[in-house]
């Protein structure tokens, strides 16, 4: 197992008043860690959640990005779920 990773399930609801999804998501056998982060810009009624994709290195950090995604709270959610239902787990790890 890869250093920093937790072996924790995290499920996010629809229209649950909570944080967006935010943090580090890993899947060993393809080799890619996903970034979610609120997207600051947005306003508190139309929240927005930026996703970025890296390849992860023999270490499982981040090495280079392969695309980036801007995606509503509500699909972010839907995302980080389907996630954590197929496997990946969440990174504990900071990265700098």
């Amino acid at each position: 197992m890869i250093s920093g990773v937790a072996n924790v399930r995290t499920y996010f609801h629809h229209g649950s008043v909570i944080d967006p999804p935010n943090g580090w998501l890993f899947n060993k056998n393809s080799g890619f860690l996903i970034f979610f982060e609120s997207y600051k810009k947005s306003v508190s009624n139309n929240l927005k959640v930026y996703t970025h994709l890296f390849y992860a290195n023999e270490l499982g950090e981040p090495q280079q990005i392969k695309n980036s995604r801007l995606h509503s709270i509500e699909c972010a959610r839907e995302t980080w779920n389907e996630l954590i239902f197929s496997g990946w787990q969440i990174v504990t790890h900071k990265f700098q």
